[in-house]
């Protein structure tokens, strides 16, 4: 491992960087309305694909992505990631026609799914041990305010100016993040053990993107239809022959017997579920605000900062008590589910201050839970494949939040309404959040085969190891 200090600027660099890329999960659901009416005219189909374009695409490579900056380079990864994410991004402000707006979209997804894994990635290889857990509670709570900062920064757009403003300020964001990291971001060791295995990746990568195609469009296409139930199954058989190759070759993307961990089969389910709770609440926000409580989209943005508060103080928490994972982890979890039993109780009366009171108990278990969450993926793979690790979190984060946004609006779709449909909706997906909470806690209480486990992992391969070089 490269001899380095984590730095406090290439901290907050890298922080910055993965802000700016899941920002740009949540920033266009609050310009669906402009871009509605904009001179493009999408059809509604094509709006479905601005928004989802970027999410298929991010979460179908990020697992892919965080080999190949594992193997050939986590600072240059990261540097082509931003150049895509500002190429997709000039593509999406200059757009004539919907096709190309979600065309850079997709371009988008892919630098951000360079740019997530390699940050983490980074921020393992040079943090020393003892400062690892606040390292990594800095990054969750960088994704988390992308959200929020998505959230914000999608309405001041939506209500003040056009939504081509939203995609053309990324580009000089991205340059200047470029320009950080290289002034910031040491180069880190690169390691033979890391595969980038053509048909592995071709393999996993079209199932996951079949998985999500099916997550995402279920509620608009219906979970019976062929296309849908194609998608399932096609995801199913791609995942199971990546999984035949995997275990047959002897140099895969990654070992599927990595999760034989317990730890890291409740680390990655934990996560999913966090985000699951998350992004219903997410999306059911902007609708409450905007169609129930008659708020406009800037202040809508606001309204959500909040959030910020909870994520900020409790992640300090998480990364004290990270000696303490599995209580830290169940009470950060529950702390969401009760949350957001509690928000399914909002009507057209509720007051905001009262609302805002389960946004920061939500708030608290997500900067609880996360962390440790992060670390448990992570740890639970040898420390040259952290970017690998950050794929697998990231990529069952995005499954998660997916879900959730699928498992709520099939919920409202069920109900004439909004007012009538969000209570239901919400209590559900609260139900389904300390349901797996439980199994998640009960993953982590068998430590001893969690720990053989990942220092199996750490042995290195029987074939011969080619020397390192930075990168």
């Amino acid at each position: 491992m490269a001899s380095h200090a984590l730095k406090r600027s290439t901290l907050l660099t890298l922080c910055a960087c993965v802000l700016v890329a899941q920002s740009m999960v949540a920033a266009i659901n609050l310009l669906i309305p402009q871009l509605s009416s904009s001179s493009l005219h999408p059809s509604h189909s094509e709006i479905l694909w601005t928004v989802d374009a970027y999410v298929i695409v991010f979460a179908g490579l990020l697992i892919p992505a965080g080999a190949l900056g594992d193997r050939w380079g986590r600072k240059g990864a990261l540097l082509g990631g931003l150049a895509l994410f500002a190429m997709g991004a000039a593509t999406s402000a200059l757009a004539p026609d919907a096709a190309v707006l979600i065309a850079g979209r997709g371009v988008s997804g892919a630098g951000a799914a360079l740019i997530t894994p390699a940050t983490m990635s980074l921020l393992v290889q040079l943090a020393p041990p003892r400062d690892r857990p606040r390292a990594m509670a800095s990054w969750t709570l960088a994704i988390g305010l992308g959200g929020l900062g998505g959230n914000l920064g999608g309405g001041l757009v939506g209500q003040f100016l056009s939504w081509r403003v939203l995609f053309a300020a990324m580009v000089p964001l991205a340059a200047l993040l470029a320009l950080a990291v290289v002034l910031t971001t040491p180069r880190t060791e690169g390691t033979a053990h890391s595969n980038l295995d053509p048909l592995g990746t071709l393999l996993l990568t079209a199932g996951l993107v079949a998985v999500l195609f099916g997550i995402i469009e279920g509620p608009t296409y219906g979970w019976s239809s062929p296309r849908i139930v194609g998608a399932f199954v096609a995801g199913a058989v791609l995942v199971a022959l990546f999984t035949v190759h995997a275990l047959r070759t002897r140099a895969p993307l990654f070992d599927p017997r990595v999760f034989a961990s317990s730890t890291l089969r409740a680390a990655t389910l934990g996560t999913a579920t966090g985000f699951f709770g998350l992004f219903s609440l997410f999306y059911v926000n902007s609708q409450y605000l905007q169609g129930v409580k008659g708020y406009g989209p800037a202040l809508t943005g606001v309204a959500i900062a909040p959030l910020t508060i909870g994520m900020a103080l409790s992640q300090k928490l998480a990364a004290r008590w990270a000696h303490r994972p599995r209580p830290v982890i169940g009470g950060g979890l529950a702390l969401i589910g009760l949350g957001l039993l509690g928000a399914s109780t909002a009507d057209a009366g509720t007051p905001y201050w009262t609302y805002v009171c389960w946004l920061l108990v939500i708030a608290a278990g997500t900067g609880l839970c996360m962390p440790p969450l992060t670390v448990g993926v992570v740890s639970s793979l040898p420390a040259h494949q952290a970017g690998l690790g950050s794929g697998l979190g990231t990529s069952a984060r995005e499954i998660g939040a997916a879900l959730g946004v699928a498992v709520t609006g099939t919920v409202l779709a069920a109900h004439p309404d909004l007012p009538h449909g969000m209570g239901p909706a919400l209590r559900t997906v609260a139900l389904l959040v300390l349901a797996a909470t439980a199994a998640v806690v009960v993953g982590y209480g068998n430590r001893t085969r969690a720990r053989t486990a990942a220092s199996g992992a750490e042995r290195p391969p029987a074939r011969a190891e080619r020397p390192r070089t930075l990168r």
